[in-house]
């Protein structure tokens, strides 16, 4: 879309919520329309108000807005990162997109493997921002702006999350964290086409499928893959919750057979490789086939309510190995002695981390990492590196200032696990199926209210604040263990799918014991040898198997 005069041109990917809103204050100074869409909105925002007005926009959004009479061009991604955005730049030429994929098929793009990349993706399973798997193509951080003019780039942050203790009394907290939701979802279901919800057997799925029955009615879908093995089942579960609040339920009960003929076609559409994904992939056709548009998920409730091991374990291994500073030796001497490659992934990652400074953000990836740095040292040379140091300082990961450990926790959850995977894998997942995924809890509006909710009152275990706020969740609900959408990948890749995965063990330098890594080394294959890089040693020798 242009202004009229041809000075401005936009492009957008997202979906502003509060457009009308910005469009009736535009209205009220004397701007006129020709069109109902938020792209306008975005473009006369910025016309009026420049740069700032991203600090307006409630939704998700990565846009570009070229001044012809400047020849500048700016470049904006939301608050929380749900939208991705990659450039490139060189010799005075700006080339941007959303996947990186898009950006390789420009052709000017060099084909070369980015060393941080890899070696951030080999830690955490998940390439970290602002790296991406391409050297020198950089993701646009979550919360940035950047200004391209003459061939020089000028990034500014606009947003971030900061944790606070001012929303003491939890009766308030409660009746804040309920608004928050319902003025969210509301927000997150505004649409000309029908809604549907992925709805699990879990808590925040629940919570959402709860609030926006209250809107939708009997007019509500929501979606659901299920499982034979009791272990991983979800579907009895949503499909009892979904009768509860009388909406239209559709399950798709997977096997290992079917799940493996979507494979193919999973890699094929995949963008960054992480381990995860694949469960959003099938989901997300489920909905598709159905004759869905927009759904909503109930991603990011974890990050903020603290559903997640780390939120114990992560505080718990820092203060431990904080206790023994008088004691550095002894415990770096430990960390060597659990570092013996014979022990399991997470005991070698633990030794790693004795052997450290213990900040939160080193035992954060003991918690979440995937390989050690001396693994990836091991793995760098099968993609074209050669051995030296460099894995390690991506373990520490900058957290601002936080009240307490929890909250930094919390920070690292909602910036590195949901923003590096969930919230990618789930974005190009939900496209492959020309679906828009909506996440009512990963909104900067309603993080911003609850996150002046002290640490000892938001993290209470089981999520009680939550529990509390949406009283409709129903009982079987709230008595289940914790369990997260999980697919019975172990049973799948040491079974009907060994043959897919076999030479993965074959060709890792040392023991991979899990199915995770076996995952992920498989889908970085796969990256390499589908956008034409020129094969590594692993890439070439699995290119087979990834087809």
């Amino acid at each position: 879309m242009s202004t009229p005069d041809g000075r401005y041109h936009i492009t957008f990917n997202g979906e502003i919520y509060n457009f009308e809103a910005l469009r009736n204050d535009l209205g009220a100074e004397g701007e006129t329309f020709k069109s109902h869409s938020d792209t306008e909105v975005i473009l006369k925002m910025f016309v009026k108000y420049g740069p700032d007005c991203v600090r307006e926009f409630e939704g998700m959004f990565a846009l570009a807005i070229w001044d012809e009479r400047e020849q500048s061009c700016f470049l904006a991604r939301g608050p929380l990162g749900i939208k991705q955005l990659y450039y490139y730049e060189h010799e005075g030429s700006l080339i941007f997109g959303s996947e990186v994929r898009t950006l390789l098929e420009a052709a000017v793009v060099p084909k070369r493997l980015c060393r941080e990349g890899v070696a951030g993706y080999l830690l955490f399973g998940a390439v970290p921002e602002p790296f991406t798997l391409v050297e020198n193509v950089i993701a646009l951080p979550a919360g940035h702006w950047l200004i391209w003019r003459g061939g020089k780039i000028e990034v500014t942050k606009f947003w971030d999350v900061q944790f606070g203790d001012e929303l003491d009394d939890r009766n308030a907290a409660v009746k804040t964290v309920r608004s928050a939701l319902q003025e969210s979802v509301k927000r997150h279901l505004v649409s000309d086409v029908p809604v549907g919800v992925f709805l699990s057997g879990g808590i925040d799925s629940t919570a959402i499928a709860a609030l926006a029955s209250q809107i939708e009615g009997s007019d509500l879908r929501t979606f659901c893959i299920s499982f034979d093995d009791p272990n991983f089942n979800e579907g009895d579960v949503a499909a009892r919750t979904a009768a509860h609040f009388g909406a239209r339920h559709t399950d798709w009960r997977l096997n290992s057979g079917t799940a493996k003929g979507l494979l193919s076609e999973f890699l094929a559409r995949s963008d960054q490789p992480s381990i995860d994904g694949f469960n959003t992939f099938c989901v997300s056709k489920l909905a598709h086939d159905n004759g869905l548009k927009v759904v909503l998920s109930g991603l990011g409730g974890d990050e903020i309510f603290g559903g997640y091991q780390s939120f114990k374990l992560v505080p718990r291994i820092v203060r431990t190995s904080q206790s023994l500073n008088g004691l550095a030796v002894l415990r770096r001497e430990a960390g060597r002695a659990l570092q013996t490659g014979f022990g399991s992934p997470r005991q070698n990652r633990l030794g790693h981390f004795l052997t450290e400074t213990p900040t939160t953000s080193a035992a954060y990836w003991t918690m979440r990492g995937i390989f050690t740095p001396r693994e990836v040292q091991l793995l760098l040379p099968q993609y074209g590196f050669g051995h030296r140091d460099g894995a390690t300082s991506q373990l520490q990961f900058y957290v601002p200032n936080q009240p307490t450990l929890e909250d930094e926790v919390s920070y690292l959850e909602l910036t590195r696990y949901m923003r590096n995977q969930l919230l990618r894998d789930s974005d190009v997942m939900s496209m492959a199926w020309s679906l828009e995924l909506r996440v009512p809890c990963v909104d900067a509006r309603l993080v911003e209210a609850i996150a002046q909710i002290p640490a000892r009152i938001r993290l209470d275990p089981g999520k009680r604040i939550l529990l509390d706020a949406v009283p409709e969740i129903p009982e079987w609900v709230r008595e289940r263990p914790k369990r997260g959408f999980a697919f019975p990948f172990e049973q799948w890749i040491t079974g009907e799918w060994n043959d897919v995965f076999a030479r993965i063990e074959a060709t890792s330098p040392f023991r991979l014991k899990s199915w995770y890594r076996r995952w992920c080394l498989f889908a970085l294959a796969s990256f390499i040898a589908r956008n034409g890089f020129d094969e590594p040693q692993l890439a070439s020798e699995l290119t087979s198997s990834a087809g």
